[in-house]
């Protein structure tokens, strides 16, 4: 798929990409992701490739000393600029930026929908500081989430899209590891959505904190890497 086509996907998923995202379920997957990058952040650069409105990248910023976001989309910029952010458009497989001049480089639900993942991880690891941490989030195919989308099937997203409109992969840890640049080091993963069957549940209130806390406490260990979102965090050395 070529880039104009995810920009238009994504320009329409903007209209809707927050409803319902302050709170619940979604909230619970932003606060895990953010969470994943905090610890490296103080006083450092940090950039968010794929930052769309900008969610995540408003909880790093505080944190950081100095953020920095990219997105396709115009459209997804627009309401990060309505934070405050420093956002710039671009590429994942072209990242605007000098080589060595992030400390802390993320990306959360992007990546699995890149179709040249390859050019997107070297870009990660060219603007990336030797000892910096690289935090990159990928699609789960060992996981409760991915047998939930395959039951499920394609959503409708915006106005005139459907998920399946873009191209989506899904990995593995033994996968993920294998397509890191040599420079890239794995230390650890990290497991969002571990537990949690669907979306919906958190709508129960009792469940729904159940379900939060189980989250919470599995998202490192030894089942991260069921997580349906798995977040890599690799060290460039």
């Amino acid at each position: 798929m070529n880039e104009s086509r995810t920009r238009d996907y994504y320009d329409d998923f903007a209209s809707t990409y927050e409803v319902g995202r302050g709170r619940g379920y979604h909230a619970l997957i932003d606060e895990l992701e953010a969470s994943s990058v905090i610890p490296f952040a103080a006083g450092k650069r940090v950039l968010e490739v794929g930052c769309g409105t900008g969610l995540v990248l408003e909880k790093l910023a505080p944190h950081a000393a100095h953020a920095v976001g990219i997105d396709l989309s115009p459209g997804m910029l627009e309401h990060a600029r309505r934070r405050g952010l420093d956002v710039h458009l671009g590429s994942a497989t072209q990242l605007p930026f000098e080589a060595e001049s992030f400390d802390v480089v993320c990306s959360f639900k992007v990546l699995a929908h890149v179709p040249d993942i390859d050019a997107a991880l070297r870009e990660v690891s060219r603007v990336l500081r030797p000892g910096g941490v690289a935090v990159l989030e990928f699609y789960n195919r060992a996981s409760l989430r991915y047998l939930a989308r395959l039951a499920a099937g394609a959503r409708r997203i915006g106005r005139a899209h459907r998920e399946d409109d873009i191209s989506t992969r899904w990995d593995t840890a033994a996968t993920i590891t294998k397509r890191l640049p040599p420079d890239l080091r794995i230390e650890r993963f990290v497991g969002v959505r571990i537990v949690t069957p669907a979306a919906i549940l958190y709508r129960a209130p009792l469940l729904g904190s159940a379900l939060s806390r189980a989250e919470r406490a599995l998202s490192e260990g030894r089942f991260a890497k069921f997580g349906g979102f798995l977040i890599a965090v690799a060290r460039k050395g």
